[in-house]
């Protein structure tokens, strides 16, 4: 656990607000869009992130420092993020694979999404592979967590990650033409 964690807990075991307020600011940003990455729509990800910091604020005093705070909230925030792409597959009633062009769609006429032409393939690329892969790959690629921490926020094994990885880059090389 790094010092910056240790003082958000410290802090909100004594001062809940003042240590709440602590953990926000130094964690929302990179749960935003760890999050955005995975469920693309901006509203989403903002309700995602709300959600995730209401479920860290109900359950931070029971956190036994087994993981660090970073792959804690990283967990809790993967599984909203998750929620939300699963209430949209059952609300619009389409297969995993149409809901990878419709997120495809809404990445290209967003107007919070502002990349260039390699940037928008690159995501709609990711946007087609399966969940798990596609969490696993966003995680790697843009956050560059390791995968034995990446292993505690999917509950899944290193060897497994990697061989999620592996297809992942191996599918969007295909997607993108360079395989």
């Amino acid at each position: 656990m790094t010092d910056q964690e240790k003082d958000i807990i410290g802090l909100f075991r004594s001062d809940v607000e003042r240590g709440f307020r602590m953990l926000v600011e130094a964690y929302s940003k990179k749960l935003y869009w760890h999050i955005r990455r995975l469920v693309i729509l901006h509203e989403d990800a903002d309700d995602a992130l709300q959600n995730t910091f209401i479920n860290a604020w109900r359950k931070l005093s029971e956190f036994r420092s087994e993981s660090s705070l970073y792959t804690w909230l990283y967990s809790i925030a993967t599984n909203e993020a998750l929620t939300i792409i699963n209430k949209r597959k059952r609300d619009r009633a389409v297969s995993f694979e149409d809901i990878g062009s419709i997120l495809a769609n809404s990445a290209e006429g967003s107007t919070w999404f502002d990349g260039d032409e390699a940037q928008v393939k690159l995501q709609n690329a990711i946007l087609k592979l399966p969940e798990k892969q596609r969490i696993v790959f966003n995680l790697r690629y843009y956050e560059e967590m390791p995968y034995e921490e990446m292993s505690r926020v999917l509950k899944t094994s290193e060897g497994a990650l990697k061989a999620s990885y592996h297809h992942a880059v191996r599918k969007i090389e295909e997607m993108l033409g360079e395989g």
